[in-house]
């Protein structure tokens, strides 16, 4: 990855408007690559986060209305101090990018209306397997509406390894049930809204000309009112002084740290390189979550998760490659 960005830069350069197109990969660079895995690791630590902020008092709906809210706000401010009143303004003024950002804003929102309710209903090891069906959308969705990013062979292969190894990487969980199958069915549907919000914005002319700023904007504004209204259509409630620190604290990574500068990262990845490519590399990040149970959890490292982490490192390079025959 030599001449590659650090991950940290990276974010920070690309939270500028761009209001003209920006350039187009046809595959994952060191860049790409950095980023990516940078924040499969930050999403991975947040179902750690999830967990504690719910056992902290603040229910899980109620949770991603606030986060998503938040962010939305602190987009705001990002682009009002960069570019002044006029750079904020510009994000609401409607051109060729509005209509696809409104419908990428409702499928986000309607995701985690789906996901929070599903992995309330399911166990974490079968929610994340039907979530992270992701990737098998969204190469399905741009082998159809995006020619240029049709996958060969060798990619599919891939994508089909790394996916095993996942699989291999939850076996004990899969094995130990306790699971439902309307908790798995809406994980599944989440899994497919998240794909096709990858397919709508890589097929769309306007949205490869919009600022990251502008789509995330819109997506994490409709999510929230849409999450606090499903809060309270099933009662969700807390008792504000009765929340811990602690539960403030995952409150806090989830709405910065992963709702704000990893979502606007990975905007900016989506828009800037393949997003069939990118859409595999998303399956290191129930890997990272496995990893921070075993770092903060004391969960034990299993033969399964070491033989789904040998699957995914033969599995992504495969996927990341131009194709041909295998």
């Amino acid at each position: 990855m030599q001449g590659a960005l650090p991950p940290f830069r990276c974010l920070v350069s690309i939270t500028g408007m761009n209001a003209h197109p920006r350039r187009q990969h046809d595959r994952l660079d060191g860049v790409a690559i950095a980023v990516v895995t940078v924040l499969c690791a930050l999403w991975g630590i947040q179902q750690v986060a999830v967990k504690v902020t719910i056992a902290g008092g603040l229910p899980p709906l109620l949770q991603g209305a606030l986060r998503h809210g938040i962010a939305a706000v602190l987009v705001c401010l990002l682009v009002l101090a960069r570019q002044g009143v006029a750079g904020l303004l510009a994000l609401f003024r409607f051109d060729a990018a509005t209509g696809p950002c409104l419908l990428v804003g409702t499928l986000f929102a309607v995701e985690f209306v789906f996901l929070f309710p599903g992995l309330n209903l399911t166990t974490a090891s079968r929610g994340v397997i039907f979530l992270y069906s992701a990737p098998f959308f969204t190469v399905l969705g741009v082998h159809l509406f995006v020619p240029v990013e049709r996958l060969k062979p060798r990619q599919v292969l891939g994508l089909l390894i790394a996916f095993a190894g996942v699989a291999a990487a939850f076996f004990d969980g899969l094995a130990a049930g306790g699971g439902s199958t309307t908790g798995d069915l809406l994980c599944l549907v989440a899994g497919a809204l998240w794909g096709a919000t990858n397919v709508v914005v890589r097929s769309s002319p306007g949205m490869l000309r919009a600022p990251p700023e502008k789509m995330l904007l819109y997506q994490l504004a409709a999510s929230a009112p849409m999450m606090l209204a499903a809060s309270l259509l099933i009662g969700e409630h807390t008792v504000w002084a009765a929340i811990t620190p602690l539960a403030w604290t995952g409150l806090f990574y989830q709405t910065v740290v992963v709702a704000f500068a990893s979502y606007l990262a990975w905007v900016w990845l989506i828009l800037a390189y393949p997003a069939g490519g990118l859409a595999g590399f998303t399956f290191l990040t129930p890997l990272f979550g496995i990893l921070a149970g075993v770092l903060l959890l004391g969960e034990p490292m299993t033969p399964a998760l070491l033989a789904g982490l040998t699957a995914i490192a033969v599995g992504l390079p495969l996927l990341n490659s131009k194709g041909g025959k295998p």
